[in-house]
């Protein structure tokens, strides 16, 4: 197959996908078609439409963009089939069904930012954070009928600094992905549409315990101080800056704030006092009793309705901040 000849529709919707496309379109491939996310309101009233990343991206290339409401829409699909497309492209868009994915001849293939079959699910890259990998990376796959269970086609390995937000490793996975979906379709141009895939049952060891990665809300966004410091740590990494790790702040008069916490440290030595107690450090710092006697340090957090800020800003306007609690 040569390389002009290949039709390509590209699905996606926020910015982690853009590159991906952008790199399809520079690298000289024929991108046919662009599918994402309907314009989303925004604003106070909702009375303003906000195109996605990709859109924005596609429309500036001249690309056409189709923004179904439902995918199985028989609308929709038939406009999709008069593109006919050899191949679909999918990097952080929704479920497909089979009548989509199944349609182009070369099949469909997702970027998927794990190394599959870890982490199947909505937020992979949260989820390996939270769980304190040392390493994640970026997997492409065919679609089939269940969730990111496919035949794997190539993956590519990222190391996870211990200091690492998800920010840090979101920006490299992006990277990383358009880079792996280039050569995943350089391979599938090579091989006449076939390339060589393995079923994710291969690449799992006996025993070895599959993680997930669902999708965040705020009930999962909640801190539990009865885990120790150094999960804690894990999960306030895992979800800075957004959507954010958040605890419930209670003044002694009873009455309850939301606090997120962005960044934070493991303090030297542990403490006897229970878990939720705040504890001053010096003139500046500010720690929390978590599981296990061991303590956390804060390092930048944010009240309701107030800006993002290091602790010493925030004791600043705090008195008596040794008798709340966090919960």
């Amino acid at each position: 197959m040569k390389k002009e000849d290949l039709r390509i529709v590209f699905m996606g919707t926020p910015e982690f996908a853009v590159p991906t496309l952008k790199a399809i379109v520079e690298g000289g491939y024929h991108v046919v078609a662009v599918v994402t996310q309907p314009d989303k309101p925004v604003g106070r009233h909702g009375s303003v439409l906000q195109p996605s990343a990709v859109k924005q991206y596609a429309l500036e290339q001249g690309l056409p963009v189709l923004q179904p409401v439902k995918m199985k829409d028989p609308e929709f699909v038939e406009q999709l089939r008069t593109y006919n497309a050899n191949l679909q492209v999918v990097v952080a868009f929704r479920m497909l069904p089979e009548v989509v994915w199944d349609m182009p001849e070369y099949g469909t293939f997702n970027v998927h930012a794990a190394l599959l079959p870890q982490y199947r699910g909505a937020a992979p890259i949260n989820w390996a954070i939270i769980n304190g990998e040392r390493q994640t990376g970026v997997t492409t796959f065919f679609l089939d009928h269940d969730i990111d269970t496919g035949r794997v086609i190539m993956q590519k390995p990222f190391d996870i600094p211990h200091d690492a937000d998800v920010e840090y490793v979101y920006d490299g996975l992006m990277a990383l992905g358009a880079e792996l979906c280039m050569e995943t379709i350089l391979r599938i141009v090579e091989s006449d549409g076939h390339p060589e895939s393995i079923p994710q049952e291969k690449l799992m060891t006996a025993g070895q315990e599959l993680m997930s990665a669902p999708k965040l809300f705020k009930e999962n966004c909640c801190i539990d101080w009865n885990q120790e410091a150094e999960q804690v740590r894990n999960f306030v990494r895992g979800l800075s800056p957004v959507p954010g790790a958040w605890t419930t702040l209670t003044a002694p008069d009873g009455k309850e704030s939301v606090l997120k916490v962005y960044r934070a440290h493991v303090a030297e030595g542990t403490s006897s006092d229970r878990v939720g107690t705040l504890l001053r450090i010096g003139r500046n710092g500010l720690a929390v009793v978590a599981g296990n006697n061991s303590v956390l340090a804060l390092d930048e957090l944010q009240m309701a309705g107030k800006k993002r800020m290091r602790v010493s800003d925030f004791l600043n306007g705090m008195k008596d901040i040794e008798k709340y609690l966090v919960k």
